[in-house]
């Protein structure tokens, strides 16, 4: 592995939108960066320096909507039979504290697993620090999380495309996306731009381009108190229900009719436009039965839309509209 001065690290890193800039620096945070050669090409390498994950944030970079596009590749230090199948990502739409933002990152070394759940769990979505992989995972199995042939000590392109509430992932130069998100949990429009890695291993980073595009006309705040109607589709069939809400505070109450039953309680959360509603009711369909509905998702306008599971009989996409008074 060759290394280079550590001004060539700056010349790593590409900005491109309308006129192509070069990216002045990188802010280390808990990780130490040099400029090496790995694998053929000119690369950064993170070494995190402390326990925990480290972030390394670009410079004067915000970013809406647009792509971000990386090579990356992970070489693991851990000693022989630690099991460590590698971390890397990069994070966009960061505040400038490095401490909220939203994530995509993959783990090489569970591509090729022997246990299927384990293959399962190479890409990854995460916003900071609200919904990591471990709430997202046991809220939401399989949703934010999902497989790709990938491995370690390879370079691996990844593609970002963010567009709004919804963001998609590509590896190794697919055409279809290997995940995708819709309805990003994170309240930030826009923010910076970062690399991060992870304890016990070597992360290498190179070719980092960043294309702005015009930002979609949603904004946050959107009131969750009225009347909705909510469709609702989801794997066990089409249904629908009528809630009536109101607000509080962050607080969220109301009924549900329609599904599982008529004026069901109904409570929750609301964080600037971002809506966590659960009820309980009866189930009639197949696996009859008591069941809890969790229903998240963003208010723009009139409009909603997110995701509904019912414990462990259905799961799907809901969008709703709010009916006049």
């Amino acid at each position: 592995m060759k290394r280079y001065p550590a001004a060539a690290v700056l010349l790593l890193l590409m900005n491109s939108g309308a006129k192509a800039q070069r990216v002045e620096d990188l802010l280390p945070g808990k990780t130490k960066l040099t400029a090496v050669e790995y694998k053929g090409r000119k690369a950064i390498l993170m070494i995190v320096e402390r326990e925990g994950e480290g972030l390394s944030m670009l410079r004067d970079t915000e970013f809406g909507d647009g792509t971000i596009e990386a090579d990356v590749a992970v070489k693991m230090t851990t000693p022989p039979g630690v099991r460590n199948p590698g971390f890397i990502g990069i994070a966009f739409r960061s505040r400038p504290d490095a401490r909220h933002y939203e994530m995509f990152y993959i783990r090489p070394g569970n591509s090729r697993a022997e246990d299927q759940a384990m293959r399962n769990h190479v890409v990854q979505y995460v916003e900071s620090p609200d919904f990591d992989w471990y709430k997202l995972r046991r809220t939401w199995p399989w949703v934010y999380e999902a497989h790709a042939d990938i491995q370690p000590e390879v370079w691996i392109r990844i593609r970002i495309e963010v567009e709004g509430r919804r963001a998609r992932l590509f590896v190794d130069g697919a055409s279809n996306p290997a995940l995708v998100v819709d309805g990003l949990k994170g309240e930030d429009l826009k923010g910076g731009v970062g690399l991060w890695g992870s304890p016990d291993q070597e992360s290498y980073f190179s070719n980092v381009r960043i294309t702005h595009a015009k930002r979609q006309p949603i904004e946050n705040g959107g009131e969750v108190a009225g009347t909705w109607e909510i469709k609702y589709g989801s794997d066990a069939g089409p249904l629908a229900c009528v809630m009536k809400l109101r607000r509080e505070g962050n607080t969220v109450s109301g009924t549900a009719s329609g599904l599982m039953g008529t004026d069901l309680p109904v409570a929750g959360v609301w964080r600037n436009g971002y809506l966590e509603l659960t009820f309980h009711g009866t189930w009639t369909a197949r696996d009859p039965g008591d069941a809890t509905a969790i229903l998240a998702g963003w208010i723009d306008g009139n409009a909603a839309k997110g995701r509904m599971t019912i414990n462990g009989r259905a799961d799907g996409v809901w969008t709703a509209t709010r009916k006049g008074e």
